[in-house]
């Protein structure tokens, strides 16, 4: 199964190192962040594990919640947990999904056959609280993943939806957004009285204000 860009995401129960989850509950209203591990003391996968502690709080106030999946069984989780805390100097404060069964990584289409056809890729999935994909990355196994990368896109995509507009290339909260073609000037007057500067027709630059 391949997820495309704003489709619901699907539904699963299992556990999980804070006991049980229905995930769409589990979310409730909130945006969410589910990124798998192809196993267990993993190196790289410990160090993600333990930036995404540290940046934990960051998430949460945008109203982000973090979970994790790896195919391995809840007992190993827990030890690896341990090993995220001593090495990482993070304990893990968010759960850690036991995908032994592969019935999450089936249903995301977490396994590429052409990478290993019994492990999960290392993969991240944006979800807004309608439950729909908003935004997908895969990584191969030697690069680590950039959470604050992942922190930008959250911020450029609740911008977008809040403000009804674009963000361009490196964005960052409080630069210049872009009013996309969509939005015509006689309703831009209307959703941006601050103005915008316009280097093209097409290219329209505005500031939010705060």
């Amino acid at each position: 199964m391949s997820l495309q860009l704003n489709q619901i995401v699907p539904d699963f129960n299992i556990d999980s190192t804070e006991g049980p989850i229905r995930f769409h509950d589990w979310m409730e209203e909130d945006w969410a962040v589910l990124f798998s591990h192809p196993a267990d003391y993993t190196p790289v996968c410990t160090t993600e594990l333990g930036e995404a502690s540290r940046l934990q709080p960051e998430f949460a106030a945008r109203g982000v919640k973090l979970i994790g999946l790896s195919v391995d069984a809840l007992e190993d989780h827990h030890g690896w947990a341990d090993d995220i805390r001593a090495t990482q100097g993070h304990a893990l404060n968010f759960p850690l999904i036991a995908d032994s069964d592969g019935v999450v990584a089936d249903r995301y289409g977490m396994v590429h056959p052409e990478a290993d056809a019994k492990l999960t890729v290392r993969t991240v999935f944006v979800i807004d609280p309608r439950k729909r994909l908003r935004l997908s990355f895969t990584y191969p196994p030697a690069v680590g993943r950039n959470f604050d990368e992942i922190l930008r896109v959250v911020d450029a995509l609740q911008t977008a939806d809040r403000a009804q507009v674009a963000t361009p290339v490196n964005w960052r909260p409080g630069e210049p957004v872009i009013i996309p073609p969509s939005i015509s000037d006689e309703r831009a007057r209307t959703l941006f009285p601050q103005g915008w500067d316009a280097p093209r027709p097409y290219l329209r630059y505005t500031h939010l204000p705060n």
